[in-house]
């Protein structure tokens, strides 16, 4: 039995292959357990590998180390390419408002682990751990282990055992923050509900509307002409219904005559203004009335067509078929000559069947060709990434250069190349699945090594090494930011408690308090919320814990 027992406790190729599986397999199986209604899903995977070391299940520091960065590079990539696209319009209008909040959990965060730090004596590497694992944040952890070997050439097990320690109460301590912050508030959800209903108009996206054309100085004026005086607001004559019944669909040249019926698509923040330019809202069933007309989503799957604008397509006006909406990432955008298309957007197009097949035609429309894996601007972006993160960084009255590390360097060129690879007709979409399976992968094997390198001296640490104090100052870092940025958000910037707890949600990075959220609230408030802040807050963590390992180890 001795090959069994080389196995379990040996070392070689295959038995890191065997104790690395086993481990994540376990923490994914105990991650899916609720208790009292919250789990803290695939940070079993720590936990495990944590226990599996301690009892001698160890692995050998070369592959455990290459497994370990493999899996945060593939991780902190993978959230980048899912956080770049909105990354920058994040900073526009209520964003900007909701990442000054995100910002400030983030700042007092930080200050809190310098204060622990000076007044407790605690190590500052224990402490950036700490403060990691109370908001949750594993490339925060990832950066600071990168950032400590790089400055002293060798790991440091207290930060993983200080983010072991301080995580389970990251978790609970947000939700229990929320509950507190509804007494304080004294939040009543239906009127939350009236002022969020009142706001409807205002969120982003498009809404499509039929109005009659009552605004006599556009009577004999061509749709191009009306366009143009709108104020540069974005919106789309789709099809015109005439005095007579007779139904076309809108072009460029259409001419707008005096009882006109327009089906207009526009942003809803838009949507009284084009109401007050056009004519009154009617009602009106468009599908029973245009029975030769179709309208039809439409996937772009077509590599020629990213980055490409509508209006360069030629598929803006003055055709038999109008686009009117494009849809991307869950969201309706209307459709101008100048918006990008990309790939994965679906387009709405209007016209006879025969011009749809067409449009198709130049799109792609086609789901087996997003199915297939596009590698080029996974390995490209790690390949710039890793050589970006290894560029030391001179920065005056500092000695040691500071380098953005494999998490650091990675995260931003994929935050770049997926916001503007379409301008360069670099193709970065992936399906939600496939990113999903590459972040999970990663963030598996990840975990899985940091427990297997730091379970040897966690026992010791934390209760004979005084590691138990870790637990208060984490609930410290946990909760006081998060409760004093609540006032900022509610006293100041006057969001409503769905809102708020879904910015807060995101400001610590936190699944588990996302999901406790959505099921309160249960409208998608908190996630707008959450999707807002979550790119600024990751950059903003990684960048953090590297900065205090640098000027204070």
């Amino acid at each position: 039995m001795d090959w069994l027992n080389n196995l379990f406790f040996g070392t070689g190729i295959a038995h890191c292959i065997f104790v690395f599986s086993m481990v994540i397999t376990v923490g994914v199986v105990l991650g899916r357990i609720k208790i009292a209604g919250v789990n803290i899903g695939i940070t079993w995977v720590l936990f495990v590998g944590i226990i599996a070391s301690h009892f001698g299940m160890g692995v050998e520091a070369g592959p455990l180390d290459f497994l370990k960065e493999f899996g945060l590079v593939l991780f902190v990539y993978s959230i980048g390419l899912q956080v770049g696209p909105s990354f920058f319009s994040s900073f526009k209008k209520a964003g900007l408002k909701m990442n000054s909040v995100a910002m400030a959990v983030v700042l007092m965060g930080v200050a809190l682990t310098l204060a622990i730090h000076y007044f407790s004596g605690v190590s500052m590497p224990t402490m950036v751990g700490v403060l990691s694992g109370a908001v949750t944040n594993t490339p925060g952890l990832g950066a600071a282990q990168q950032a400590y070997s790089d400055i002293k050439g060798a790991g440091e097990p207290t930060i993983a055992l200080g983010y072991a320690v301080a995580y389970p109460l990251g978790v609970i301590g947000v939700i229990m923050s929320f509950i507190l912050l509804k007494a304080i508030f004294r939040v009543d959800f239906n009127g939350e509900m009236a002022e969020i209903k009142k706001r409807e108009g205002l969120k982003p996206g498009a809404q499509r509307m039929t109005l009659s054309v009552e605004n006599p100085s556009l009577y004999g004026r061509r749709i191009e002409d009306v366009s143009s005086l709108a104020d540069q607001r974005y919106f789309v004559i789709s099809r015109v219904c005439r005095a007579d019944g007779k139904i076309e669909i809108a072009g460029a040249e259409t001419i707008l005559e005096s009882g006109d019926k327009v089906l207009v698509v526009c942003d809803n923040k838009d949507a009284e203004f084009i109401k007050a330019f056009i004519g009154d809202k009617i009602e009106m069933e468009w599908q029973k009335l245009d029975s030769e007309l179709e309208a039809r989503r439409i996937m772009i799957t077509n590599p020629e067509i990213n980055g490409k604008t509508l209006g360069k397509l030629g598929l803006y006006g003055g055709f038999s078929f109008n686009i009117t909406r494009v849809n991307r990432a869950g969201i309706d955008l209307v459709a101008h000559a100048d918006l990008e298309l990309q790939m994965g957007d679906r387009v709405t197009a209007v016209g006879t069947e025969t011009a749809i097949k067409n449009v198709e035609k130049i799109l792609g429309n086609s789901m087996l060709r997003l199915r297939q894996p596009n590698l080029i601007p996974i390995f490209l972006g790690i390949f710039i990434g890793v050589l970006v993160g290894s560029i030391p960084l001179a920065i005056p009255g500092i000695p040691q250069p500071i380098k953005l590390g494999l998490a650091g360097g990675p995260l931003i060129v994929s935050i770049l190349i997926s916001r503007f690879g379409p301008k360069f007709k670099l193709v970065t979409y992936a399906t939600v699945s496939a990113n999903l399976m590459v972040r999970e992968i990663g963030i598996a094997l990840f975990l899985a090594g940091v427990g297997l390198g730091a379970g040897q001296d966690f026992a010791s640490t934390v209760i004979d090494g005084g590691g138990y104090k870790w637990i208060g100052y984490g609930a410290i870092i946990t909760i006081v930011p998060v409760v004093a940025a609540a006032f900022l958000g509610r006293l100041v910037f006057k969001f409503d408690y769905f809102t708020l707890i879904g910015i807060l949600s995101g400001s610590t990075t936190n699944p588990p308090a996302l999901a406790y959220s959505n099921a309160t609230a249960n409208n998608d408030m908190p996630a707008v919320g959450y999707a807002t802040v979550y790119p600024l807050t990751m950059f903003m963590r990684v960048l953090s814990a590297q900065l205090l390992v640098i000027f204070f180890v």
